[in-house]
């Protein structure tokens, strides 16, 4: 194992999308343009700004084309949405996205839940969405959800995952993105997740996108890190869930992610005072509290010193 550290590392804010798309609260097409155009005051360079799936399925991004056409766009950031069709790509392409996903799975029991069909269907699927996006000129990223467990399968073989990154790497998709859907993973089972996955596919082409359930997330994305891997999604407050996994809670809170970068000396290019007006205005809209023990540090910080 590589114990060495990068110099950079990319942070992919999945709070417009992944963040919001299971809140119950709703969220004005007006509040989300504002949350976008903090989030890409802070220096981010990605922001994941919306979803073009049935309305009927997420009803909290039936708004992403008026979301897209609305915000006002900081030079620098590419905001990307999830297409799971040509139908959802062809109106990204219209919103003028600047990057497209597709989700797999690497469990299929998750993706029937999920997507309605099995592994090998999902991929048929993307192949046209993937190559009409190239042809537009669009960058596609691919997403496998549990690769480090299944809410209805429990373990998940890290073979399977390596055989799914690999098909969508091999279809096209410039990154893939591997998520601890439900935040059963441990540092030792990321590791050997990894092991199966770094065999044929470069770090240079993964991310790491781990939820926090059980606390775990940062410990392993120290070994993601360790593996050579320098694209981490997260979610500001650590918004998100999912839909299909009762329990699991958010993403890995960006502002706890930042502070860990921070602190070993990685360079990310985001400001945390930025960052964390993001995540106190969509807190407020959304009535909740931050899951991020930064935010909660620094919030209680900043009241001490008024």
């Amino acid at each position: 194992m590589n114990n060495c550290y990068p110099k950079t590392v990319t942070l992919v804010e999945m709070g417009p999308r992944d963040g919001l798309q299971n809140e119950s609260a709703t969220v004005t097409t007006e509040q989300k343009v504002h949350f976008i155009e903090l989030l890409s005051a802070t220096g981010l360079s990605r922001i994941e700004a919306g979803s073009f799936v049935s309305p009927k399925w997420v009803p909290q991004m039936a708004d992403s084309d008026a979301v897209l056409s609305r915000i006002r766009r900081e030079e620098g950031v590419r905001y990307s949405v999830l297409t799971p069709n040509v139908r959802g790509l062809e109106n990204a392409l219209a919103s003028g996205a600047d990057e497209v996903a597709v989700f797999g799975a690497a469990s299929e029991s998750f993706s029937q839940k999920n997507i309605n069909c099995s592994i090998a269907d999902s991929l048929k699927r993307f192949e046209p969405v993937i190559t009409r996006a190239i042809d537009a000129n669009i960058p596609v990223r691919g997403y496998v959800s549990c690769v480090l467990g299944c809410p209805y399968e429990g373990e998940i073989s890290p073979r399977a995952v390596a055989d799914v990154t690999d098909a969508l790497l091999g279809m096209g998709c410039y990154e893939v993105s591997l998520g601890d859907t439900i935040g059963t993973g441990s540092p030792v089972k990321t590791s050997n997740m990894l092991d199966a996955v770094l065999t044929s596919s470069p770090a240079h082409k993964l991310a790491a996108h781990f939820h926090d359930t059980y606390g775990q997330a940062l410990a392993n994305l120290l070994v993601a890190l360790q593996r050579g891997i320098t694209v981490i999604d997260s979610a500001v407050a650590g918004l998100g869930g999912c839909p299909y996994a009762k329990g699991a809670s958010g993403n890995v809170a960006t502002e706890d992610v930042l502070y860990m970068l921070d602190g070993m000396g990685i360079e990310t290019q985001v400001n945390m005072h930025a960052l964390l007006k993001a995540s106190q205005y969509i807190c407020g809209v959304i009535g909740k509290k931050p899951s991020s023990k930064v935010a909660l540090a620094l919030s209680v910080k900043a009241n001490e010193t008024r």
